[in-house]
This record gives C-alpha cells, sequence and structure tokens, in this order.
C-alpha cells in the first residue's frame, strides 16, 4: 500500500476512534435537557401564532420560563410554529452543526496549512472535540440559537471586514436584533475604529427591529417596555450556570448582591478588553479580537449560562494556533498545556459540583471555573502581528509575525498562507 494511502487509512481510523470515544463520553457526561429551550420558543410562537396570545405573555407549563428574545427574533423563528415539533428539533439541530461546522473550518484550516496537516483530518478531528465541548453540547440539548449568533459574527469579522467589503457589520447588526448581548461587538468596532461597519451594524440593526415593530406593534410594545426589564424570566442570578461577573457576586452573597462591586469588576474588564482589542486590529489580527470580544461578552452579561460559552471556542482554537505558530519550545508547550487544560474544564462539567453549595473557598473557585477561564482568555490570549511594519515591535510580548513575503497579501488572506509563522 502506497504511503500516501496508509496515512489517509490511519487518520480515516483514527476520526473515527476519536467520534466513537466522544460519543462514549457524551453518552456518560452529557446532561439530557430534552430541547428545553426550544420547547419555550416552540410554545411561545405557537400561542402566539395559533391561538391568539401575545407572544411575551406565554409561560412555559410549571415553569417561570418565557420568550425573552426581541421581536425580530420572533420574526426569524415564526416559521417554526408552522412546523411539526420533531422537525423543529431537526431544523434547531442541523443550524447549530452546519453553523458550528462552517466556523471551525475558517479557523482550524489555516492551521491546517501552515502546519502540513491533512484538512479534512484536522478539521474532522476538531467538530469531534466540539461535540464534547459543554457549550457546545448544551446549546444542541437545549435547542439555544448560540452557534447562529456565533456564525453571524464571525461571517463580518472573519471575512466581510478584512475584506474591506462594505456590507461588513450587516452580520453583527442582525445578531444584535436577534438577542442583544452580541451589540458588544458594535461596541468593539467603535472602540478600534471601524466606524462604518458600526454604523452598517447599527443601522442593520435598527432597521429591521423597525420592521418587527411595524409587524407586530403590539409584541414591541410589550418587550421594550416590559419584558426586556423582567429579569425573572432569565432565572436565579446566583445560579451556578451563570458564569458571568454576575453570577461570581451573587454567589458571594445570593440574597444581597452587591452591584456596586460587580460594576466595578465591569468597568475593569471592559477597560482590558478594550486596551487589547485595540492591539489586535492595530496587529490586524481579527480573529484575536473577535475571540477577546466573545470573552467579554461572557463576562460583563448580567447572565451567562454555561451553554451560551460557545463564544468561547474561537479563543481556545487560536490558543493552539498560536502554540503551532511558535517554534518548538517552551512556549509552544505552554500554549498547548493552556488549551488543554482550557478545554478540558469546559466539558468536565466542573462548576456542578457546586451547584447546591458554592460556599467556602473551595465553592468560590470551583462553582466560578469558567469565569477564570473566561479571564485568563481575555488577559493573555496572543496577539498575532499580521500587519505589524518590519522592525516595530507589538505591546504584547512574543507576538508570532508572519514573514514579510505573506504581508503583500490582500488583508483578508494572510492568515491562510501555508507557511508557518515567525516569532519575534
Amino acid at each position: 500500500m502506497a504511503q500516501g494511502a496508509r496515512r489517509t487509512t490511519g487518520q480515516v481510523v483514527g476520526v473515527v476512534v476519536l467520534a466513537a470515544a466522544v460519543t462514549a463520553f457524551l453518552a456518560v457526561a452529557a446532561v439530557r435537557h430534552g430541547f428545553f429551550d426550544l420547547k419555550v420558543y416552540y410554545g411561545a410562537l405557537t400561542w402566539w401564532a395559533h391561538d391568539g396570545g401575545e407572544i411575551y405573555d406565554y409561560l412555559k407549563p410549571g415553569t417561570q420560563y418565557g420568550f425573552t428574545y426581541p421581536p425580530f427574533a420572533a420574526l426569524v423563528m415564526l416559521p417554526m410554529a408552522y412546523l411539526p415539533w420533531s422537525a423543529a428539533i431537526v431544523v434547531s439541530v442541523l443550524a447549530s452543526v452546519a453553523t458550528t461546522t462552517v466556523l471551525i473550518w475558517w479557523l482550524v484550516d489555516p492551521i491546517a496549512r501552515r502546519a502540513g496537516w491533512t484538512r479534512w483530518f484536522a478539521l474532522a478531528v476538531a467538530l469531534c472535540l466540539a461535540a464534547a465541548f459543554e457549550p457546545m453540547r448544551e446549546t444542541v440539548n437545549f435547542g439555544q440559537v448560540n452557534t447562529l449568533l456565533l456564525f453571524l459574527v464571525a461571517v463580518d469579522l472573519l471575512r466581510l471586514l478584512p475584506a474591506g467589503n462594505r456590507w461588513a457589520g450587516v452580520g453583527i447588526g442582525l445578531a444584535t436584533a436577534i438577542k442583544l448581548t452580541p451589540g458588544v461587538f458594535i461596541v468593539y468596532l467603535l472602540v478600534t475604529g471601524r466606524w462604518r461597519a458600526a454604523l452598517t451594524a447599527c443601522g442593520t440593526a435598527a432597521g429591521v427591529s423597525l420592521l418587527a415593530g411595524a409587524l407586530f406593534p403590539d409584541a414591541s410594545r410589550e418587550f421594550w417596555t416590559e419584558a426586556l426589564w423582567n429579569t425573572g424570566r432569565v432565572g436565579e442570578l446566583a445560579f451556578v450556570s451563570n458564569q458571568s461577573l454576575r453570577g461570581v457576586v451573587a454567589r458571594l452573597d445570593p440574597e444581597h448582591p452587591s452591584t456596586l462591586l460587580w460594576l466595578l469588576l465591569v468597568l475593569g474588564t471592559l477597560a482590558l478588553w478594550a486596551w487589547r482589542s485595540r492591539l489586535a486590529v492595530r496587529a490586524g489580527d481579527e480573529a484575536t479580537g473577535l475571540a477577546l470580544t466573545g470573552a467579554v461578552m461572557c463576562l460583563v452579561s448580567p447572565v451567562t449560562w454555561v451553554h451560551h460559552l460557545v463564544w468561547l471556542l474561537p479563543a481556545l482554537i487560536l490558543l493552539v494556533d498560536n502554540a503551532m505558530a511558535a517554534p518548538a519550545g517552551r512556549r509552544r508547550r505552554v500554549l498547548l498545556v493552556a488549551a488543554t487544560i482550557g478545554y478540558a474544564l469546559l466539558i468536565s462539567r466542573t462548576v456542578w459540583v457546586w451547584e447546591k453549595d458554592f460556599t467556602g473557598l473551595d465553592g468560590f473557585l470551583g462553582s466560578n471555573a469558567y469565569v477564570w477561564i473566561s479571564l485568563a482568555l481575555l488577559a493573555f490570549l496572543p496577539i498575532r502581528g499580521w500587519l505589524t511594519p518590519p522592525g516595530s515591535v507589538v505591546e504584547d510580548s512574543g507576538v508570532p509575525q508572519l514573514d514579510q513575503t505573506d504581508r503583500g497579501l490582500p488583508t483578508g488572506e494572510r492568515h491562510m498562507v501555508g507557511r508557518p509563522l515567525t516569532v519575534r
């Protein structure tokens, strides 16, 4: 058998073995949520479209949970009300799988090309590992929209904006109109001086929101004046699944969480994010800007359930990217170990050990484990100096640089070159 055929056979066997191992792991570790959130959406939309009720008045029977997204999200999801429940599940799962596959391909393929890996093999391995990632499996099991929102933002930041496309910002605007938290990416565009993309994002979000308001005036009025401010509809802030800074503060004193302490932590976190994001954009590293903003969104949002942490996936992949870009040695080992530890914790359900009792030092450290990972990624994820002029020094130490011949490539293609990066 030729060497190439043997290699392909070995890779196929490796993927099959890894997929079987992940399947066995999920059979033991994954919690079955029965598409709980999808049932909320489906019930609210059915109540609204067929039963004559207002969508924001609906609560899933026996729970306090109702539809919490803006009216434009209801418009986007409305076709679900005309599908059988089983078909709605299929659409939800396929949408999550498809958007995740494209996003991972965009992030992993450049690593494979630089490292000389077989590209389909790298994608297959990455998808298997993503399936075990707790936020990803929770997103699928709940029937959440996280990967769709991440994909819309990534279209702008990884494809349209680096290419100078005039439509850059539309994806961020749509994501913000579907769920308000991605609006932090509009702030990212403003902080980093991309005014046209920021205006496009704002205009898109406002335009589609006004469209939803014109089509559904009663629902829009109820959302913006009542439902948006009813925090009781989203759950308890101190619940261990809330892996945000607000969750950390709430678990310190569930009865009387300090709003002042939370605001101070948020301001400090935003200052760090703004500084590092500007460095990333100055270096031409839009992927790291995406990763840093995803991490800060998880940290400063009042509620960040575990499934929302799919926004950390780009940062973990970029840790591997930076490791493979570094020459063999201590830096590569440190980055690979950091990526391995972060990933291992984020598949382990570690925080749930303290679900019932998060008191004491062990409770403080353990119940907030995913918050510490988000903070570490925000503070220490390396910034790659794609556009740094020859002889200059990027402020983030040890930044991998492209060889000079790569600097002549179009901006949107610089991350796709097939040679290793050099480190200055």
